[in-house]
């Protein structure tokens, strides 16, 4: 029951923060801060699959519904969702998947972290800005956008991951 209710804040508040704070912030043309994709990222290693799917698809369809979006932020995460699995077990490892928990930087450490990290983001902000775009036709701009927007997405999730992680010495599990 911890664990739902820790896990259904962090929902509502990276939706709230996307929605009302980083959907507003008019940083440039070539950045756009998407934040609530570190929900799918924190969620607990060991999580169904079908259970993985059912939450990024409800996470993606409230950040629609407030945003206006035509699904657009529900495929990118859905795909994010989709590749997790295998991403942890390249990227991280097949023993520390199997120990499950949380995969945080208290956990993982900063180096497998910021890789597990950056690679989805990386792949979320390309379903995004070609799914927004439609075009080949400006495809450098687009192409700066990603780069640019993964690296900022990245730093947001380092500190929403810490901020979540709070209290937690010693390598958090989250199996509790």
């Amino acid at each position: 029951m911890h664990k739902f209710l820790e896990y259904t804040i962090l929902f509502v508040a990276l939706v709230l923060l996307q929605v009302f704070l980083f959907s507003r912030i008019g940083v440039s043309m070539y950045v756009h801060p998407l934040v609530y994709v570190a929900f799918v990222l924190l969620l607990p290693m060991e999580i169904s699959g079908s259970g993985l799917l059912m939450l990024a698809a409800l996470l993606g369809i409230s950040v629609d519904f407030f945003m206006g979006t035509a699904g657009i932020n529900t495929i990118a995460i859905l795909f994010v969702a989709f590749c997790r699995p295998t991403a942890l077990l390249l990227l991280v490892g097949k023993d520390e998947v199997k120990d499950g928990g949380v995969p945080n930087v208290n956990r993982l450490g900063l180096k497998k972290f910021l890789r597990y990290a950056g690679v989805l983001i990386f792949l979320h902000s390309v379903v995004f800005f070609m799914l927004e775009t439609l075009s080949w036709r400006f495809f450098y701009v687009t192409l700066l956008r990603i780069v640019l927007s993964s690296a900022v997405n990245l730093v947001l999730v380092y500190f929403t991951q810490r901020l979540f992680a709070v209290n937690r010495p010693g390598g958090y599990r989250g199996t509790e």
